[in-house]
């Protein structure tokens, strides 16, 4: 017998997809759910009104997004027929005004700013849910099959509202975002209790043009340093070991702050004339970092999406002097072919980057470099990604991601000529795979025989471990298949070393007892082709 849901509160189910940032969204949002009273389920089948937190990264994102949203409808229409649906996040950011057509069976879409009303969004749905079922029973509505549909299309084929209905969803979604969480904003956090993502800024003020991130998330927007100290001391007394510090760019975090700022400073020159003439009491990444760093207690912090543009000797000295700063750079260079580049916007050279590098390893020894390449970029040769190649092998990264080029609407790299065939597209993603993985064996082989210092996450039979992540939307193809994978035998602690970041790099599969969610030195014995064996 179903439960009758005016004798409780409301109860929601979250579907989040996308990045950690939208992570960091989707934990605002249920934070702030619970903070208003409202019941938060796992079971998305029973909840009076479900969110789906989507991405729009690139198109297979947008996809997963509109699949994932057709799919809750249908399930709806099966088990749960007064269930409100709302759809939060980058979709309906950078689709406001189409989705309400495309998408009837949604009952509210919500923008980036909106993420604190939450609740009364929740709420609106449900009663929107109830009236329009009402009005689809008293029409009488023949509901057709669903068919796969994306932001790009123009009819609205499969949806269980016909779009001339009487109550179309309704949309809360500004057109220029705004918004920038807090300390004092409730937060549920939906990582594992030893790692979190802190939010340092919102935004991006970068002209790539490749990506359409800054027209989603609005313009570069950083949080007061003090805020992010409080929130930081917070989780490592609640048994934080591991703070990663995200934004669109975490090296530009605080130069949004500095008084009588004009003109653009993305360029590595101009980014260097304001850091330098910034006065000493300035918040910048560099008085992020050593604050951060002075807190008491044994946690690491991890910097990741750094742009190659703004780093500084400044930074180098930071990282390379604050101890508890992992020794891991994320730092997406996404080409290094110097046509490449200014086509995509950089505002970077091939030879500043190998600059770069080379002093990033010459002043932080032992550090560990991730990056990302994009390759069937448009205009993109074969002597384009032959030089990509030779990089790859030359510089060595220890960490590496992939993507295929995906045009992007409303950006300019989807209006140019020269758009290269999806055929081709990856046979380079594989070419370039191979060259990485010849570089990551080495790698891995490197360790064996060191003591190392993970952070132990949690166990795993090796059937559990084959299903581990192996791509992101913001990271790329991140490894292919590990031959050496399936010779796993027996039960294993996964754990990660200063080198991988959560979900996206390698891991350490340990042999032996260990405390979960706490730090451990290991002894590496051997290697996949990907990862390392301990004990």
């Amino acid at each position: 017998m179903k439960e009758d849901s005016r004798e409780r509160p409301v109860r929601v189910g979250m579907i989040s997809l996308g990045c950690a940032k939208n992570l960091v969204d989707a934990e605002l949002m249920v934070g702030t759910l619970l903070k208003d009273g409202v019941e938060v389920t796992n079971d998305t089948a029973q909840a009076d009104v479900l969110i789906v937190n989507t991405c729009s990264f690139i198109e297979s994102a947008q996809q997963e997004s509109v699949d994932t949203i057709l799919e809750s409808a249908e399930l709806r229409e099966a088990k749960n027929r007064g269930q409100g649906l709302v759809v939060s996040g980058c979709l309906p950011q950078r689709f406001r005004e189409q989705l309400p057509v495309l998408l009837p069976e949604v009952d509210a879409f919500m923008g980036i700013d909106q993420v604190e009303q939450v609740t009364d969004i929740v709420k609106q749905a449900l009663e929107r849910r109830s009236v329009r079922l009402q009005d689809s029973l008293k029409s009488k509505v023949q509901i057709p099959k669903s068919k796969t549909r994306g932001p790009q299309d123009s009819g609205v084929q499969g949806s269980k509202f016909p779009p001339s209905g009487p109550s179309p969803p309704s949309s809360e979604v500004t057109a220029r975002p705004r918004y920038i969480p807090d300390y004092a904003t409730p937060r549920y956090r939906l990582t594992p209790r030893h790692f979190a993502y802190v939010k340092i800024a919102e935004g991006c003020n970068h002209p790539c043009s490749f990506c359409i991130i800054p027209r989603i998330r609005g313009s570069h927007r950083s949080r007061p340093q003090t805020d992010l100290v409080a929130e930081a001391k917070v989780l490592i007394a609640g048994g934080v070991k591991e703070l990663n510090l995200i934004s669109q760019d975490s090296t530009y975090y605080g130069m949004d702050l500095r008084l009588n700022r004009t003109g653009a400073i993305s360029a590595p020159e101009t980014f260097n004339a304001a850091v330098k003439s910034l006065p000493a009491s300035a918040t910048t990444i560099c008085t992020l970092l050593r604050e951060l760093n002075a807190l008491s207690g044994d946690f690491w912090i991890r910097l990741l999406y750094t742009h190659p543009a703004h780093w500084t000797d400044e930074l180098i000295h930071t990282i390379a002097n604050c101890r508890k700063v992992a020794r891991y750079v994320d730092i997406p260079l996404q080409h290094i072919h110097p046509n490449m580049l200014e086509r995509m916007r950089r505002e970077t050279s091939s030879q500043y980057i190998l600059e770069l590098i080379r002093r990033i390893r010459l002043g932080i020894p032992g550090i560990a470099l991730r990056t990302t390449f994009i390759v069937g970029f448009p205009g993109e040769k074969e002597a384009h990604f032959a030089a990509l190649l030779g990089f790859i092998h030359e510089a060595r990264f220890e960490r590496l991601g992939v993507f295929t080029y995906s045009q992007e609407e409303d950006t300019r790299a989807g209006k140019m000529a020269g758009q290269t065939p999806d055929a081709v597209k990856q046979r380079r993603r594989d070419l370039a795979m191979a060259a990485q993985h010849e570089v990551a064996v080495q790698v891995a082989g490197s360790f064996v025989g060191r003591r190392i210092r993970v952070l132990v996450e949690q166990s795993a039979s090796p059937a559990e471990l084959k299903r581990a992540r192996v791509s992101s939307w913001e990271h790329g193809l991140i490894r292919g298949q590990d031959q050496h994978a399936a010779a796993l035998k027996g039960r294993f602690l996964v754990a990660r070393g200063e080198a991988d970041a959560p979900d996206i790099d390698g891991r350490v599969y340990v042999r032996g007892q260990l405390p979960l969610g706490e730090f451990a030195e290991v002894k590496v014995i051997g290697h996949t082709d990907y990862d390392l064996i301990a004990e």
